[in-house]
């Protein structure tokens, strides 16, 4: 029984040419696609694209949404932090207010 023997560089190098060759004229031999075939890849690849991008709208426009709910929702949490931390009115203010609004409703007539 013979030893295994290493394929030497030229070996190699032949073998990847004939490969090459033999794929390249398996691709020559295939069929070419008429202008029908093309027209009608161009129109499904259109309106791939045109769903892809209707779709990346919606999507675009429901984060916009989402962003804006909670930016309103932080707003609404500060207004409502804020009117918390009012300081009460005392009697004597409430009392200076309501003086000063009959005063300015004596004053209108």
């Amino acid at each position: 029984m013979k030893g295994y023997k290493a394929p030497s560089f030229q070996d190699r190098a032949a073998a990847s040419l004939q490969a090459k060759e033999k794929a390249l004229a398996k691709l020559k031999a295939a069929p070419q696609p008429d202008a029908a075939e093309l027209a009608e890849r161009g129109v499904r690849r259109a309106e791939r694209e045109a769903a892809a991008s209707a779709k990346a709208a919606l999507a675009r426009q429901a984060r916009d949404d989402k962003q804006r709910l909670a930016e309103e929702k932080r707003a609404a949490a500060k207004a409502d932090k804020m009117k918390a931390e009012q300081p009460k009115r005392t009697e004597a203010e409430l009392k200076a207010a309501r003086d000063a609004r009959y005063a300015a409703r004596k004053s209108r007539k």
